[in-house]
């Protein structure tokens, strides 16, 4: 077994409704949420007085958050910045009045007419994005602002930014990795980019501190249960405890169009799409399948 972890999730695939996400969440013994969406809005929408409602009603019920699953950072390069500082701001007030130092966010979106620098001149060792500039100085203002607040960016691959594939991310990081700068390793997200995950996780190991767990496909970029993809989730697992991580595994299912626990589960009726309790309960123990024989 994978000792020094945590298990946590992403709860609003669940329900869009905190009460239901706890209830399902306490039949699975998890006792952390990383908290994107609440009662049907983004908890970075929220106001500090709404906020300070939410951190109550988890309190009442023994949760707590593993991080803020925030969008920061998931807007073009040439969108307005100003406006998306201040969200920034807000979200680290609402980080500090939910309990964790944790933000999870990304590093831009290219402009709407451009592939993303992630599939094309950086990430493939030629070329000079011509973006990368504009990305830096963006994270840069993210990075100083979080030194100085004490909280903990944790900066997640994504298809189509320009951290999406490793090498982009590597690029960030040399930048800007220490004490409030770290990476989120998201096996999905990378396949769906193209990127070998086995490849990934070695040039990345050294600031890799917090994992979402979904797998997918190459063939489609389909997200699947984990262990059925080509993330190499349970290899990498593997190595993640031999190298001696502790911290948290996040369960982000995206399995709700995911027909063949349906098929299997529900009598053969194939096609019949899973509920939010049923994904979620699927990927939390395709989880601890790979966990148990490690």
């Amino acid at each position: 077994m994978f000792d020094n972890i945590v298990i946590t999730g992403f709860a609003d695939e669940i329900d869009p409704f905190l009460d239901r996400q706890m209830e399902v969440l306490e039949k699975l013994h998890i006792s952390h949420i990383e908290m994107r969406g609440v009662d049907g809005r983004n908890l970075v929408e929220y106001s500090e007085a709404e906020a300070k409602e939410i951190k109550r009603r988890l309190d009442g019920r023994g949760f707590s958050l593993s991080a803020v699953g925030s969008p920061l950072g998931k807007i073009r390069i040439t969108d307005d910045f100003t406006g998306h500082m201040e969200l920034f701001k807000h979200t680290v007030e609402i980080a500090h009045i939910m309990g964790t130092p944790n933000i999870r966010m990304f590093s831009f979106y290219g402009p709407e007419e451009s592939k993303s620098c992630g599939e094309t001149a950086d990430s493939r060792g030629g070329g000079t994005c011509p973006w990368r500039d504009a990305v830096m100085e963006r994270l840069g203002q993210f990075a100083d602002y979080a030194a100085a607040h004490e909280v903990v960016l944790l900066h997640e691959n994504e298809k189509g930014i320009y951290g999406e594939m490793a090498e982009g991310c590597l690029d960030i990081l040399k930048q800007f990795a220490g004490e409030h700068f770290k990476a989120v390793f998201d096996f999905a997200n990378f396949v769906q980019a193209g990127q070998n995950t086995l490849e990934a996780y070695e040039r990345l190991k050294p600031y890799i501190a917090y994992i979402h767990v979904k797998d997918a496909l190459f063939e489609d970029g389909s997200v699947v249960p984990a262990g059925q993809g080509d993330g190499s989730v349970a290899e990498i697992l593997g190595r993640l405890k031999g190298d001696g991580y502790s911290g948290y595994l996040s369960i982000e299912p995206h399995l709700s169009d995911f027909t063949g626990f349906a098929s299997l589960e529900r009598g053969g009726r194939i096609g019949e799409k899973l509920s939010g309790e049923e994904a979620f309960t699927l990927a939390h123990d395709s989880l601890l399948k790979i966990l148990e024989k490690l």
